[in-house]
């Protein structure tokens, strides 16, 4: 990790010539993190290396873990966001930072900064999640909330599955002019493919542990989303909102950066 002194340092040989800028920002990119008593290693720089600070995986961590986490991260004077956190976690953390702000719904938690979690949301964007029922709703909402934690234009469209495609025909100029969709889909996963046969725009597929029997909780709706023949169509794990939006992004940061 670096210290102050070297820091300040690096700073001192920019500013005398002995070292440029870009090599600097290279030095300082790949170090630090900061390494917590109770085992935590956090990635303080993660936004330097890839435009997206680390957010919280709740899921298996102690309470010990899980708060030291959120110290360690907020005490850098940047927001944070927790996923995959439970009723008891959620309740934790709220007695621990009362100024947080806890999603049950979405199994979020953001602390250091106010979003609009409750509806209605906005059901249009530029990253557009998209739902197929109201049963996968727990997953496109953790979807949204990692957006608009990082600030990006981001809306939601719920319960538009192919048990009844009319639904999607009110929707058809927001999905239109969205830049990246996020569908979010269970049983057997077909949401994202009708979608990438209907519109030119990145597809991130998100297959949902939703279903029975043979669904195999997500199973089928991973490989049914891994076998589309619909072009332009990626997909990530099942239950991944998070990732799901994470991806959305860096397509966003891609497209302005081009």
């Amino acid at each position: 990790m670096h210290s102050n002194d070297e820091i300040f340092k690096l700073f001192q040989a920019v500013a005398q010539g002995q070292t440029t800028p870009d090599q600097a920002l290279q030095s300082l990119r790949f170090q630090p993190y900061r390494e917590l008593a109770c085992g935590l290693n956090l990635d303080m720089h993660r936004s330097m290396r890839t435009g997206q600070r680390e957010a919280v995986f709740a899921l298996g961590k102690s309470r010990q873990h899980l708060i030291g986490a959120v110290e360690g991260l907020a005490e850098n004077g940047q927001p944070v966001l927790v996923t995959k956190a439970d009723q008891e976690q959620g309740a934790s953390l709220a007695e621990r930072f009362p100024e947080g702000t806890f999603w049950p719904e979405a199994g979020l938690f953001v602390q250091g900064k106010t979003l609009q979690l409750t509806p209605p949301w906005p059901q249009s964007g530029d990253i557009l999640v998209v739902t197929a029922g109201a049963s996968d709703m727990a997953v496109g909402l953790e979807a949204l909330g990692t957006a608009l934690f990082y600030d990006e234009s981001a809306g939601l469209i719920s319960d538009v599955g192919v048990a009844g495609l009319h639904r999607l025909t009110p929707h058809l100029d927001a999905l239109q002019r969205a830049r990246v969709l996020v569908v979010v889909a269970g049983m057997e996963g077909a949401l994202p493919s009708v979608l990438s046969g209907l519109l030119d725009k990145p597809i991130i597929g998100v297959p949902t542990s939703v279903g029975y029997g043979a669904s195999f909780s997500g199973l089928s709706a991973l490989l049914g989303m891994l076998s589309s023949c619909a072009p332009g169509m990626s997909v990530v794990n099942i239950d991944n909102g998070f990732g799901a939006a994470a991806t959305a992004l860096k397509i966003m940061a891609a497209t302005r950066a081009g």
